[in-house]
């Protein structure tokens, strides 16, 4: 099945369309663009530069994709933009593509939600399965893992990693790394405890969730190591954990 086009958008030669794409009114796509088969766009949608666009993904009015960097030290670098499958960008959502201190590239995983007006900077890596709530805006060389929640009106400072499973609460800010079955809350933001709730709804069991909480009370309450190593070690043991899950489901 070919690709539809609405014949009040642009779409320039060097455009890769797959199969069964479909482009609403008044879209502008300029650049070495590539879209797989199966995703959407609806109107009014802006994609440019070095961009490539997995399948069965939808993109909502006014969305700006591959944008260049809101970064004064960018000079027109051949960066770039990835995208994964099945993720949904919302109206006005703003994705920019990657710089030369960030490895020319930003890069979206697979089967994340951002709701309106969320801004991805530059340089950012975005896992699997993550939802960004309306007007969540990240700085440059974000790293957000799989499973995370970040609430609405919440921002990110540049540099920061947010590990899996972790939830932020609404018009939070967050300036320091959130560690992996997190709940963090407030400006600036503080740890409250584990995101118990969003745990349970990926299905952990209750032994699994127990050495979660051990974990995390063995970084709170303080073992012998220093800052540095303590957050060294519960990364550590939270990867182990993760990897334990991920091979029972695979089983």
């Amino acid at each position: 099945m070919t690709s539809q086009v609405h014949p009040n958008s642009f779409i320039s030669d060097n455009v890769q369309l797959g199969n069964n794409v479909k482009i609403g009114p008044y879209c502008y796509l300029d650049g070495n663009i590539i879209i797989q088969e199966n995703t959407e766009l609806k109107s009014h949608v802006v994609i440019s530069g070095n961009t490539t666009i997995g399948r069965n993904n939808k993109f909502y009015s006014f969305s700006n994709i591959g944008c260049d960097p809101q970064d004064l030290k960018f000079n027109g670098e051949a960066s770039r933009l990835t995208i994964g499958d099945n993720n949904i960008f919302r109206e006005n959502v703003t994705i920019s593509k990657g710089t030369k201190d960030g490895g020319m590239k930003t890069i979206i995983g697979n089967k994340n939600l951002f709701m309106t007006g969320v801004h991805i900077a530059h340089d950012c890596i975005i896992g699997n399965e993550n939802i960004f709530v309306n007007q969540v805006t990240l700085g440059g060389h974000v790293n957000i893992m799989n499973n995370v929640v970040v609430g609405g009106l919440s921002a990110i400072i540049q540099f920061v990693t947010v590990g899996s499973y972790s939830m932020i609460g609404g018009m939070s800010g967050i300036d320091k790394n959130v560690l992996p079955f997190s709940l963090a809350i407030g400006n600036r933001a503080k740890l409250r405890g584990l995101n118990l709730v969003g745990i349970r709804r990926k299905d952990f069991d209750k032994s699994e969730i127990s050495r979660i909480k051990d974990i995390h009370n063995q970084f709170i309450e303080g073992i012998e190591l220093n800052k540095n190593n303590k957050v060294d070690y519960v990364f550590i043991e939270y990867n182990k954990t993760l990897n334990q899950k991920l091979g029972h489901i695979q089983k």
